[in-house]
């Protein structure tokens, strides 16, 4: 999975901040701010860290990239800006979903038992 493109990162960052009044839900407001930021201010999370603090069927949200290094035993679901090959593949074949940023706001708009990492 490649990076977001600047256009399509500045929808993302105006319909979260949208979503964070409408829903009254300060998560989309805190992703969206950190996304905002420059590209070497977000942040990078290995797959190793999801292994440690994350329990099966956890939703975590990664306003960054997600790297490859570790092993991950766990079934959860990542939602991210971008992921590394090797991050991608190691969610898939402990069986975890990959969602896009768009997709979690659509599928889960009050952002319930959504974790932050990074």
């Amino acid at each position: 999975m490649k990076g977001i493109k600047n256009n399509q990162l500045e929808r993302v960052i105006v319909d979260l901040k949208t979503l964070a009044i409408e829903k009254k839900v300060p998560l989309w407001k805190r992703i969206a701010t950190v996304l905002e930021a420059p590209l070497s201010n977000r942040p990078e999370v290995n797959i190793f860290k999801l292994q440690k603090h994350l329990e099966d069927g956890d939703t975590v949200i990664v306003p960054g990239k997600v790297l490859g290094t570790g092993d991950l035993t766990k079934k959860i679901n990542v939602v991210a800006l971008s992921l590394s090959e090797t991050a991608k593949q190691k969610i898939l074949d402990a069986k975890g979903s990959i969602m896009t940023i768009e997709e979690l706001m659509n599928k889960n708009p009050q952002g319930k038992k959504v974790r932050i990492m990074g």
